[in-house]
């Protein structure tokens, strides 16, 4: 990879996991655009990485319109540099038990996770092979293997692995490596607002997730970060098409 070729994009990265990917690849030595749906959520995190001496840019933008990721990607490349790495991270969450779970609520994930981590990673691809080298960084997660309540969340998850896959298999003759990561219990808003759904306080839901967890703790973004990290990097590039579970101990569905 030539040092010139710098250049990240993590969706979903105003807060949570993607924003501690977007730290930490800034961290690594790479110019990170921060992409969420409000420009504005972006700042903070762009603000700190500018703060430690990094390079990022907000961007906004809708990952499941297409317009709005072309326009997205082009700018970033045309004013930030070739990207070469790219983060979907961007996700929502809609849970509810089958019965209750309404086609928009069914659609609305579906089309963040799956369309949206499609339209991006088509757009992202071409710069990659013109580059001769590429990473492609895919979020899962372990209700991938089943969840109560989350039947539209494990589809659009299970769904990441199997086009993480592809993507490896169609890209890897270019130099572009694609990896999936499936978090466990991660502290974030995201699952801080499911122990609101639930009626528990998130310190209980924490200490009660821990418990069944063999490393005795929950997962905090940067374990995901590291990760994401590795799979960025020069050494990783024999790594490919693989899903690694990122959750303290055996993925358990």
């Amino acid at each position: 990879m030539s040092d010139q070729i710098k250049t990240a994009i993590v969706t979903g990265g105003a807060r949570g996991i993607g924003a501690a990917i977007s730290k930490r690849l800034a961290k690594d030595g790479y110019a990170v655009a921060v992409v969420d749906r409000d420009e504005a959520f972006c700042a903070d995190t762009v603000g700190t990485i500018q703060s430690a001496g990094g390079k990022a840019v907000a961007v906004g933008a809708d990952v499941a319109t297409e317009d709005a990721v072309a326009t997205a990607v082009d700018r970033i490349a045309t004013e930030f540099g070739t990207p070469t790495v790219l983060v979907n991270n961007a996700g929502i969450t809609r849970d509810n038990l089958l019965f209750k779970m309404t086609v928009e609520d069914w659609d609305s994930v579906l089309s963040v996770h799956l369309r949206g981590s499609f339209l991006m990673a088509r757009a992202v691809q071409k710069h990659m092979i013109d580059a001769g080298w590429g990473r492609i960084v895919n979020l899962s997660s372990t209700s991938a293997l089943g969840n109560r309540g989350q039947a539209n969340y494990s589809a659009a998850k299970a769904g990441m692995q199997g086009f993480t896959k592809t993507l490896a298999i169609e890209l890897g003759k270019f130099g572009v490596t694609a990896n999936a990561i499936a978090p466990g219990f991660i502290e974030t808003e995201m699952t801080a607002a499911t122990a609101e759904r639930v009626g528990m306080s998130f310190e209980d839901f924490k200490a009660a997730a821990a418990s069944r967890i063999p490393v005795n703790r929950v997962g905090n973004p940067d374990d995901i970060a590291h990760l994401a990290s590795f799979f960025a990097s020069e050494e990783a590039g024999f790594i490919s098409g693989q899903v690694v579970y990122a959750a303290g101990g055996p993925a358990i569905g």
